[in-house]
């Protein structure tokens, strides 16, 4: 049995479709595929329902997925304890964060957190989306995940292996340029069947674009929208809503500045918010002296850290640390 099997497996459980996953994973589709029926071989059942799409698990799937998830994530870390006991430069903490908070929020608080207590060892941040971010820790490349979360979700780190302690909280709010005469957003909600919105979304790799689905907050407005643009960068979404091409949701904390200085405007009422929680994530499993006295640090204190320089007094910055389990 191949440790490659195992990360297709799980690929696969994530995307929902096998020319997706295949391209995740950097093989081609026929390829991919043969892999997925060798462990489905290996293990001695059908993992995947494969005559609707996204494809679903098969009840021996879903016994074999926290399985699989373990299998990996314990080899991995077995593999990064080896390359550790090796190394003989200061211990590295390492941290995973999806870009929006890597700029939004990290900076602040962890200069926040080094006034309480110095911080021992050098600190290492890899931004990326939420489906690499997800990877790296179950990998073991990463100790810790800062990324923004919402009850409706689910991801790979809701499960028992992981335990997250709540820093903030956020809001996604539909924002707009503002009309030419100032009177009210250009883009406003719910648009009209005739001239729907041009709608500035996520991928679906996006950690926020996954909020925005499963909040469905654009069913529940009723909203008339037809794509125009996506990305998984939240910047890259603003930037083209100042630039008047369409309607996009975006944390508070990122366009707080814009709202004030009338670059961009609410695009409907605030029944259309989503609010988010700023949480950090761990595995379980006891790590690093460093990574453990951080962790200790974080856990046993309150915060009051806004998620970005421009966030507004009314904004997103009351803080408070809540953990969601024993270690």
């Amino acid at each position: 049995m191949d440790a490659a099997w195992l990360e297709d497996f799980l690929a696969l459980v994530d995307l929902g479709h096998f020319s997706r996953a295949a391209e995740q994973r950097c093989i081609t589709q026929p390829a991919f595929s043969r892999r997925v029926r060798a462990l489905e071989e290996w293990v001695g059942a059908p993992l995947f329902t494969r005559d609707v799409l996204p494809v679903t698990l098969t009840p021996a799937g879903e016994r074999f997925r926290p399985v699989a998830e373990e299998t990996l994530r314990r080899l991995f870390q077995g593999r990064e304890a080896a390359r550790e006991a090796g190394r003989m430069a200061a211990e590295t903490v390492r941290f995973a964060s999806t870009q929006t908070l890597s700029v939004s929020f990290f900076p602040n608080w962890l200069r926040t957190l080094e006034s309480f207590e110095s911080v021992q060892g050098t600190i290492q941040l890899t931004a990326a989306h939420m489906a690499a971010c997800e990877q790296m820790m179950l990998r073991g490349e990463a100790q810790f995940l800062l990324c923004h979360d919402h009850p409706a979700t689910t991801h790979m780190l809701a499960s028992d292996q992981f335990r997250s302690v709540h820093l903030g909280t956020d809001v996604l709010l539909p924002v707009s340029v503002p009309r030419p005469d100032g009177a009210g957003p250009l883009f406003a909600l719910p648009g009209a069947p005739e001239t729907p919105l041009p709608l500035l979304s996520y991928t679906g790799e996006s950690g926020l674009g996954r909020i925005v689905a499963r909040a469905r907050v654009l069913e529940r407005s009723e909203a008339r929208v037809r794509p125009v643009f996506a990305s998984h960068l939240t910047s890259v979404l603003v930037a083209m809503a100042r630039d008047a091409r369409g309607i996009a949701w975006a944390p508070l904390s990122v366009v707080a500045d814009d709202l004030e200085r009338g670059r961009l405007v609410r695009a409907a009422g605030a029944e259309n918010d989503i609010p988010i929680e700023i949480r950090l994530y761990r595995p379980r499993a006891r790590q690093s002296p460093a990574a453990e006295r951080l962790w200790a640090l974080v856990a046993g204190r309150d915060w009051d850290v806004p998620a970005g320089d421009s966030v507004e007094e009314s904004g997103p910055c009351a803080l408070a640390s809540k953990d969601t389990g024993p270690l």
